[in-house]
């Protein structure tokens, strides 16, 4: 597996990002596409709307959140082994809005996805 990478979508996109996926549902907020500078906008693969929103970003919800989030990528298998795919060949970064580095959806995919 190559190098997948995760990273804020308000941080300056650099070269070695490689291949660029916001894993967000939501546009970021005040994000223009430019500055964005995403090669893929995969809304398919984010949370569903009710588990983000259950979620909250709370710490006290992250091995739940974690656990119903890995659930929920199960119908995701072909959009994930595209993804695997991108990374196996150049850099993947998987690019999300945020604040919290640790505890976000990225972090997840990221997991789900060096797991096979």
């Amino acid at each position: 597996m190559g190098n997948i990478g995760i990273k804020r979508v308000y941080e300056p996109a650099a070269a070695e990002d490689g291949y660029r996926v916001l894993v967000d549902r939501v546009w970021p907020r005040g994000m223009t596409k430019d500055r964005a500078a995403v090669d893929l906008w995969l809304k398919e693969v984010a949370p569903s709307t009710e588990l983000r929103k259950w979620f909250g970003h709370e710490t006290a919800r992250w091995e739940e959140f974690r656990r119903r989030y890995s659930a929920e990528l199960v119908n995701a298998r072909a959009l994930l082994d595209d993804l695997r795919q991108h990374a196996a060949k150049a850099p993947l970064t998987l690019v999300y809005s945020a604040r919290d580095e640790a505890h976000n959806q990225a972090v997840v995919l990221k997991q789900v996805l060096e797991a096979r």
